[in-house]
């Protein structure tokens, strides 16, 4: 048996040799009908993925951003006007608000999840306030309850950041993406839904907004050329949505896969005794986490990371700076120390392989290196 001496952060060639006998023949179907923007190949999986985030409609778009930047779009967002959101996630979030010129208004994140803190958001709540985009983070879901009666009784649009969230649930199955007004979606490659390059979707069950971005997705125009809106080239192509499609029937075994290496690297840092140093994702009761990473929260990040990247174990910050720390918003005249919970999480979390493929050999050879590295801080 051949000794584990590296561990990739993800390994897609693992999971395209598994897929490739279906994948292959799609694509080729696609190049011979010459039919690559929009078409019959993007509204079925328009469907599908409607089915399976338990909504009515689901617009594919660009990308995971472009689903932000349209879904505001879609509500009326306005330059000047206030979106409040998390000061702890990937950039597009805070990004595609700044994008159409309205303010984003960053609050703090529970510290056990890593989610938008819905304590905190009536506090930041102005006359300008338009909507709150609370962010899925990691593959578990905000605690949405509290957020869409704050948005009701304030009259405010709710946009799930759903990026990372594809298929996790909330209380009693009320799957992300299905929760708000809208959900955003991200198929970038290392997702647990990735395509072969930039594709998004958005999901909504208001018929309404579904036709605002169907218009907007194709610079307003219905019918062609004749415009009701300005819009943007929002629009999915026709191979990223047969890929997507395929691998749409693979996702929940792969999700399996990732709660099942969730589950042995718990038990596995719990056998090592590495409980104080080396703290697991907190899941909540009913709720399902799809862990698109698995993220730990650590003593000595930084010398973890090095030592992990000495021995081959592809390791990642998700996220090293907060939005308020960020140079580009210095201008919204926050300042260091604003957000504690998430500016700790920035110092102190690293994330780990989870990729359904891993072997237990793997996930053995990445624990045993991170308890050699506390062994020697002793």
């Amino acid at each position: 048996m051949n000794k584990i001496n590296s561990v990739p952060l993800l390994d897609l060639k693992a999971q395209y040799q598994t897929i490739k006998q279906e994948v292959e023949p799609a694509i080729i179907e696609v190049m011979k009908s010459q039919y690559f923007i929009l078409g019959p190949k993007v509204k079925e999986f328009e469907d599908n993925i409607a089915e399976y985030c338990q909504v009515k409609y689901a617009v594919g778009v660009s990308s995971g951003t472009d689903a932000l930047i349209i879904a505001l779009m879609a509500a009326d967002i306005q330059a000047d006007d206030e979106v409040i959101t998390t000061t702890y996630s990937f950039f597009a979030t805070a990004g595609s608000i700044s994008r159409l010129n309205a303010k984003p208004v960053f609050i703090d994140i529970d510290p056990e999840t890593y989610n938008i803190d819905p304590v905190e958001i009536e506090k930041a709540i102005t006359n300008k306030t338009k909507a709150i985009i609370p962010v899925h983070l990691y593959g578990q879901t905000a605690d949405m309850e509290p957020i869409l009666e704050i948005a009701k009784r304030y009259n405010l649009r709710v946009i799930e950041d759903a990026a990372q969230a594809i298929g996790s649930e909330y209380r009693d199955g009320k799957r992300a993406g299905s929760l708000g007004d809208m959900g955003c979606f991200s198929f970038f490659p290392s997702k647990n839904l990735g395509g072969f390059g930039d594709g998004g979707i958005v999901t909504t069950n208001d018929e309404k907004l579904y036709q605002k971005l169907i218009y907007l997705r194709n610079h307003g125009a219905h019918p062609k050329y004749y415009h009701k809106m300005i819009g943007g080239n929002f629009r999915l192509d026709a191979i990223q949505a047969v890929v997507l499609d395929i691998k749409l029937k693979y996702l929940d075994g792969w999700t399996g896969g990732r709660q099942s290496n969730a589950e042995y690297y718990k038990k596995g840092f719990l056998e090592r005794g590495l409980n104080k140093a080396v703290k697991t994702p907190t899941v909540i009761e009913k709720y399902r986490h799809i862990y698109n990473q698995f993220i730990l929260r650590v003593q000595n990040r930084d010398a973890l990371l090095s030592y992990l990247k000495e021995h081959n174990i592809g390791s990642e910050i998700y996220y090293p700076v907060t939005f308020n720390n960020q140079e580009c918003f210095a201008y919204l005249g926050y300042k260091k120390g604003d957000f504690p919970h998430a500016e700790k999480a920035a110092d102190e979390t690293i994330s780990i392989p989870i990729y359904p493929e891993l072997t237990s050999g793997q996930k053995d050879y990445v624990m045993n290196t991170i308890q050699e590295f506390y062994k020697q801080k002793k």
